[in-house]
């Protein structure tokens, strides 16, 4: 008989507006042994936003001695914001036995896959730029010099896809969403994942 050795990060990145929360909300909803990890942040809350349920929002001060702490395995600061995820949102969850999935930027994804090498990296992208763009001048939350801005990064982040473990095209959600549902049960299905057990054969 096999069983997992253990829980392990997923990393769902990609640049603003590809669509990366939504699809790691999606799949954490939708299967029970997936928690989606809640980041800090330093920006102001947005309207539609609750602290706690999208991020948990702290002073820059605050967020910058957490960091002297290290109590995070990730942070960085993005369009002049702090953004971060503690180590105890991963460390708790992998402890449960639940598979922490982690909505973070490529910045991110480097410190997690360094202290978590176990670390399954998944890389969303949009279908082209110019839906990107479109994405992210619909949600009419920001000006126009960081729509901007954000697709500069955008394009440079993209150039990174390839080393990721995988990589989704978001261009139909649902199927974005189950495609990150089956890499994942694939993941858990990979021989270095698993380890034999005493039991019948």
């Amino acid at each position: 008989m096999v069983e997992m050795k253990s829980a392990f990060p997923i990393v769902i990145a990609g640049p603003s507006g590809a669509g990366k929360t939504t699809l790691a909300r999606a799949a954490a909803a939708r299967d029970p042994r997936l928690r989606f990890s809640i980041s800090d942040t330093s920006r102001p809350i947005r309207e539609s936003e609750a602290d706690g349920r999208d991020y948990r929002f702290v002073g820059e001060r605050e967020f910058e001695e957490r960091i002297r702490e290290g109590r995070y395995a990730e942070w960085a600061k993005v369009h002049g914001d702090y953004y971060g995820t503690p180590r105890s949102e991963i460390e708790e969850g992998i402890a449960r036995g639940e598979d922490v999935v982690l909505d973070i930027d490529v910045q991110g994804c480097e410190q997690v896959r360094a202290g978590y090498p176990e670390t399954l990296a998944v890389f969303i992208v949009p279908p082209s730029l110019s839906v990107l763009e479109k994405r992210l001048r619909e949600r009419r939350t920001e000006p126009e010099e960081r729509i901007r801005t954000r697709l500069e990064n955008a394009r440079a982040e993209l150039e990174r896809k390839f080393e990721y473990d995988f990589i989704v095209v978001n261009d139909r959600l649902e199927d974005a969403i189950e495609a990150v549902l089956s890499i994942i049960r694939a993941e858990r299905c990979r021989a270095a994942r698993l380890r034999e057990t005493a039991g019948a054969r």
